[in-house]
């Protein structure tokens, strides 16, 4: 069964599809941007922050307002925001002496709602 299903991801014959891959190069992006791409959704790989980024996508909260609602230490908390605030996923401003944080545009916002949609549409 695992030599069939390798077979059928290899081509039959060795040929190369010379226009494919002239249009591939001049699309590609430079590697760097692709790292940075990468890096960017490694983000997302961890259930705390993606709990986080869904609790932000309902309403903007301080970090007692994430802890209590993820049964979490402040500390815990306080640690992914400051992964997610240096990846320009989330923004904070300040009330008096409390800080409220919010996803960082509507791009988050569209991430976290397709990928749902993806997980949806599965099942």
């Amino acid at each position: 069964m695992i030599i069939e299903e390798k077979a059928n991801l290899c081509c039959d014959s060795v040929h190369v599809h010379v226009d494919a891959l002239k249009r591939i190069e001049l699309e590609l992006p430079p590697d760097e941007k692709l790292y940075d791409l990468a890096d960017f959704f490694k983000i997302f790989s961890d259930s705390t922050r993606i709990k986080i980024l869904y609790a932000l996508l309902k309403s903007e909260l301080c970090v007692c307002d994430l802890a209590q609602v993820l049964n979490m230490s402040q500390s815990a908390i306080s640690h992914q925001l400051r992964t997610l605030k240096q990846m320009d996923l989330v923004r904070n401003r300040r009330e008096g002496k409390t800080i409220f944080y919010s996803l960082a545009d509507d791009h988050i916002t569209t991430i976290l709602s397709q990928g749902m949609e993806h997980i949806e549409e599965e099942k």
